[in-house]
């Protein structure tokens, strides 16, 4: 892996903004107008949801770890920035993806032209940077209960479901990650998409605010302990919960992290959620299928 993520391929090539990853995508469709108008697809976000479904089953029977997986789900996304998904067999490049991820060796028909396909238009540019070394850094940093590490690990699992991993540094998605898991925490109740709308508005409010202010009168708080107690009452638990926040939210503002891009991928993490709850796997594979077949690229 290259040394630093600031000065890897993955942020030189393969970081985009809204606007950029918009156009490439809108070219890509314009050059095959034919087949988008002769096959219509379901949602973006629908599509990787089924892909991403499809490559924890391959990783689950094959025994892959998550971070191939995760590395396996960004190969997906470069690939499909450059090459129009109904050119080709989605299976089959799922199938390419997590063997350069994982290097499998898997008697697939057809494996090593796609393989070459997938390299070529990544232009063989395959370290990827991912959240996890600094999601599990600042764990102990921020006190963070098991429950709570296990809820930030999954929203970064989750965001590659997303067009995060092509918008912003790593670095940015384990911070938003932590925050959510801190403002909706595992026990608490009604953790829906509008729930953690108002909870991350407020403490990212609260960042600005207290960054705003800093140049007068820095804010520092120092919160409690790291000491979960599981024996404490429900006050108590509160006011550590509470602690926690105010802990996190000093961090962000005496850093200089990008909080408006925080801003962003929780904005982006509570539409994902929120078009989670539409999805029907049925029509999407149906979708999916009817292209595959009607080209005949499920044949070798």
């Amino acid at each position: 892996m290259a040394a630093s993520y600031w000065e890897s391929t993955q942020r030189r090539y393969w970081q985009f903004s809204k606007d950029e990853l918009a156009q490439m995508r809108e070219k890509l469709e314009e050059s095959e107008q034919s087949l988008v108008q002769m096959f219509p697809l379901p949602q973006r976000r629908h599509l990787s949801i089924y892909f991403n479904q499809q490559l924890n089953r391959l990783g689950k029977r094959l025994g892959v770890r998550q971070q191939a997986l995760a590395t396996a789900q960004i190969y997906l996304k470069r690939f499909y920035c450059k090459v129009e998904i109904r050119r080709t067999n989605p299976y089959l490049v799922i199938a390419t993806a997590l063997y350069l991820a994982y290097f499998l060796t898997l008697d697939i028909s057809r494996l090593g032209e796609c393989e070459f396909f997938m390299i070529s238009e990544m232009h063989s540019q395959l370290i990827v940077h991912q959240p996890y070394r600094t999601l599990t850094s600042l764990q102990s940093d921020f006190f963070l209960s098991q429950e709570e590490g296990n809820l930030a690990l999954s929203i970064v699992n989750d965001h590659y479901m997303t067009d995060l991993p092509l918008l912003y540094p790593p670095h940015i998605i384990a911070l938003t990650a932590i925050l959510l898991a801190l403002v909706l925490r595992p026990n608490n109740s009604g953790g829906t998409a509008a729930n953690m709308a108002a909870a991350t508005t407020t403490a990212l409010a609260q960042v600005q605010a207290q960054a705003q202010a800093q140049a007068q009168m820095p804010t520092r708080t120092s919160g409690s302990s790291g000491n979960q107690n599981a024996s404490g009452s429900e006050k108590d638990r509160q006011q550590e919960a509470r602690a926690k926040v105010q802990r996190y939210v000093a961090f962000l503002t005496e850093s200089a992290i990008d909080i408006e891009g925080m801003v962003d991928c929780t904005q982006e993490l509570i539409s994902f959620y929120e078009c989670h709850e539409q999805y029907n796997d049925k029509i999407t594979r149906e979708q999916i299928n009817r292209f595959v077949k009607a080209r005949g690229l499920d044949k070798s």
